[in-house]
């Protein structure tokens, strides 16, 4: 049964009634302030005027002609706005009959100060500052008189506001904290897993629905706590396998990205792969855009029967398929996590590509700078060299000229002009335009350049896959191909020239140049006008070496091998 109605309507009137004196209070402050601004004007004034009063005399004594101004002066600071607020309804009679008493005797004084009687002003002067004196302690008076009712007005609305305040805590702890403290704990009860509680009884109609509510609410609770500790336990399998599987491709996914990608990682991968999931035979295929295909076999290798039947997870990239999981297994796959597995595999993968693209790229860009930078640096100085050794053999007199010296300007011209092909091949090199920083690309639009310049039959057979070589290294596979093709076609007087790169059996890469001219002995005489050291220093910076051997019908083989940046796969 409900004895007090709503506690917000209780609450609500208790703050109305404190609002309402709380603005009532306020109300009388402004109202006192309002007739007490002029008040320190008022006395400021009347003080003035004695003064003024005795500045008078002065002038009435010598008679100046000044003295209306004065009076004028004197009656402005009587007839003033903050002296006049003594004539107010709400000013005490006596303070305005002292004042009206102060213009009745100013009138008196004005007579003598028109007539020039000093004498007379002299004898009322001290009855009038009397007077004037008088107005200004009454001032003074009801000054103090307002601002001793505004500190008592305080005191009181203070002192009732304390007592409501009072009233309101002793009966708000009462009729509301502690209801709310005995639902609380209830609450807390509830929140341990006790749903078995009772609500208190409560004399207002908000806290009985808040504790009804919370009765029913415990009720319900109770009703679905063993429903879901049961679903909570299946949850949490779940989640537990997730998290292991979220957990597994993290970390995989840090160690495919902590260092260079390659081959020995990617197999690491796959057989954490293979023993996590219990698979039988787990591979997988890398597809190059050569067409060609890497394979890589988890620990057990893969059968050879090739009627089983096997489930693949491809690597796809919006379009592209990079390859794809091949997986044996005679348990039911967890399909979302091979999935996931293949598509962290795609984004390592693009990844290390973009990388090594961009690496490429990079180094492309800086052989261009170089090209420029050696063409109007070095080029422009060997050309000019060119023409003063001509113009220096021109005017040399013909007593200067003697076997000797005509031998030396030979030696220099020619020096001159074999630095500046050789400078011109090595910016043919550099500023190789091709679209994409693929060296299989690179080697066939430098050998179409050679093909316009001369009429040897010129072949390429390319079989690296790209993940074999390093960006850095392409300068100097692309530089020495170069430079033994150029020698052929200058020195060997060849009609083909095969350029063969393959992966051989050794795991070695080898680059042979194979021509049918005229033999191998060309190159001992030319070894050092036409760069054999420099094809030796290039060889060493790949970690390999390079050969020159005869061809049994004919010709001369030029021969790089050196290691791959990383190991080639085995099957």
């Amino acid at each position: 049964m409900f004895t007090r109605g709503s506690l917000t309507s209780t609450i609500l009137g208790l703050m109305l009634f404190l609002i309402l004196l709380s603005s009532s209070l306020a109300v009388f402050s402004i109202v006192n302030l309002t007739f007490s601004l002029d008040d320190a004007k008022g006395i400021n004034a009347s003080g003035s005027m004695r003064m003024q009063s005795y500045r008078l005399l002065l002038f009435t004594n010598a008679g100046s002609i000044n003295a209306q101004e004065k009076i004028a002066e004197f009656e402005n600071t009587l007839n003033s706005e903050p002296l006049k607020r003594t004539l107010a309804w709400y000013s005490p009679q006596e303070l305005t009959d002292q004042y009206l008493m102060v213009i009745d005797k100013w009138q008196v004084m004005r007579a003598y100060v028109e007539a020039g009687d000093a004498r007379l002003y002299s004898a009322s002067l001290k009855d009038f500052v009397d007077t004037i004196d008088t107005l200004v302690l009454k001032m003074e008076l009801f000054a103090a008189f307002k601002l001793k009712l505004l500190v008592i007005g305080q005191i009181i609305g203070l002192a009732i506001l304390l007592a409501v305040a009072i009233v309101a805590v002793v009966f708000t702890r009462k009729r509301v904290v502690r209801p709310l403290q005995s639902l609380m704990d209830s609450a807390a009860t509830i929140s341990k897993g006790n749903f078995k509680v009772k609500m208190p009884k409560t004399d207002y109609i908000e806290l009985t629905a808040l504790g009804n509510a919370l009765q029913k609410t415990a009720t319900e609770l109770a009703d679905l706590y063993e429903d879901l500790e049961g679903q909570v336990n299946d949850k949490t399998l779940a989640l537990t396998r997730a998290n292991n599987e979220l957990k597994f491709l993290y970390d995989n996914l840090v160690m495919l990205h902590a260092d260079k990608l390659d081959y020995k990682a990617l197999q690491s991968a796959i057989n954490q792969l293979k023993y996590y999931e219990d698979l039988d035979f787990l591979r997988l295929v890398i597809k190059h855009e050569d067409d060609s295909a890497d394979v890589i076999k988890a620990e057990g290798g893969w059968p050879d029967e090739n009627n089983i039947s096997s489930v693949q997870f491809p690597l796809n990239l919006e379009q592209t398929q990079l390859g794809y999981l091949d997986i044996i297994s005679d348990k039911q796959l967890n399909r979302q996590l091979f999935e996931n597995f293949a598509m962290m595999l795609t984004r390592s993968i693009t990844i290390h590509n973009a990388t090594e693209q961009r690496q490429q790229l990079a180094l492309m860009e800086e052989r261009a700078v170089i090209a420029r930078e050696l063409h109007d640096s070095i080029g422009q100085l060997l050309s000019f060299l060119k023409i003063q050794v001509s113009l220096l053999k021109k005017s040399l007199h013909e007593s200067c000229r003697s076997p000797e010296v005509e031998g030396q300007l030979v030696e220099i011209n020619e020096g001159v002009s074999t630095a500046y092909v050789q400078l011109r091949e090595l910016l043919s090199t550099f500023r190789l335009t091709i679209k994409e920083p693929n060296l299989n690309q690179a080697i066939e639009v430098m050998l179409d350049q050679l093909r316009q310049q001369s009429d040897v039959d010129i072949k390429l057979n390319y079989k690296l896959s790209a993940h074999l070589l390093e960006a850095k290294q392409h300068i100097h596979i692309l530089q020495l191909i170069r430079e033994a093709t150029l020698n052929a076609i200058k020195h060997a007087k060849p009609a083909h020239i095969v350029v063969d790169c393959q992966l051989t059996n050794s795991a070695m890469i080898t680059i042979a140049i194979c021509d049918d001219g005229i033999g191998v002995s060309h190159l001992q005489e030319r070894d050092q006008h036409f760069g054999i050291g420099i094809m030796h220093e290039r060889a060493n910076k790949l970690d390999g070496v390079v050969t020159f051997d005869s061809n049994p019908h004919g010709g001369t083989t030029v021969t790089l091998s050196f290691p791959p940046q990383q190991e080639p796969l085995n099957g």
